[in-house]
């Protein structure tokens, strides 16, 4: 007589355990959009520090990502805190521009769509997907014969658009603002402003790009990143014979 049991009541321990995993959530979604409404569980102080020090000392933030790296098994950030302070820094910017422009509650809400999903998460996902692409295509390069491949990730080229993007929103969203009314001149000296606002945004986010990538070990030859910079002040000395950006981009966003 057979001591085990030839069926059983119930369901067995792996069914039921299977049955678990299924109902749990799926793990290949990146943790950084599983916490993106857990509140509570987001680092706002440290994001702030880490918006402070993109100003007055970027290179010690990406200092910092290769202490992430060891702990954490990944370059991209895993908690959200640093994209949704920054989307609702650019909504309050949004309201800010709305209520100075006379949208109405409509034109702002826009506005803030426009600000948020325009120009921070597509372009910026346009601009990390050809960076992800450029650098594990070209510029890969692991020391090791026989050490584990090294890959930039898609996360991590969004995080360096959205370090390199914060000083961007300072100088064309918050700054701007307080100079709109010398903006709206017809002079050289309004055209020369604006236009050096959008000149130094420019070269700041060029230059944040460069030390994201710049800062990860397996990839060489990241000073192409600079190189855009050169058609910046070739463009930037042109404009200066009176094609205002900034007049231009205003009309564009706001009908002004």
């Amino acid at each position: 007589m057979s001591l085990l049991p030839t069926h059983a009541d119930g369901p067995s321990p792996f069914t039921a355990g299977a049955r678990r995993q299924q109902r749990r959530p799926s793990r290949s979604l990146p943790l950084i959009l599983r916490r993106l409404l857990r509140f509570p569980q987001m680092d706002f102080e440290f994001a702030s520090w880490q918006m402070a020090y993109l100003i007055i000392a970027p290179r010690r933030v990406y200092r910092n990502i290769y202490y992430h790296k060891q702990t954490k098994n990944q370059w991209a950030r895993d908690d959200p805190a640093f994209l949704v302070l920054l989307a609702c820094l650019l909504c309050i910017s949004a309201l800010a521009w709305g209520l100075a422009y006379g949208l109405g509650i409509m034109g702002i809400v826009r506005a803030m769509l426009f600000m948020v999903i325009v120009d921070f998460l597509c372009i910026g996902s346009l601009v990390a997907t050809f960076s992800w692409f450029v650098t594990n295509r070209f510029l890969t390069h692991n020391q090791m014969a026989h050490a584990v491949e090294q890959k930039v990730e898609w996360a991590y080229a969004f995080d360096v658009h959205c370090n390199s993007f914060f000083p961007v929103f300072l100088i064309l969203y918050v700054v701007q603002f307080f100079f709109i009314s010398l903006l709206k001149r017809s002079n050289w000296i309004s055209l020369f402003v604006g236009n050096t606002m959008y000149f130094v945004s420019a070269v700041w986010y060029i230059y944040g790009t460069f030390l994201g990538y710049n800062a990860l070990p397996f990839l060489i030859h990241t000073e192409l990143f600079l190189y855009p910079i050169i058609i910046c002040i070739i463009l930037y000395a042109v404009s200066l014979f009176g094609f205002n950006v900034s007049q231009h981009v205003l009309a564009l966003y706001f009908g002004n």
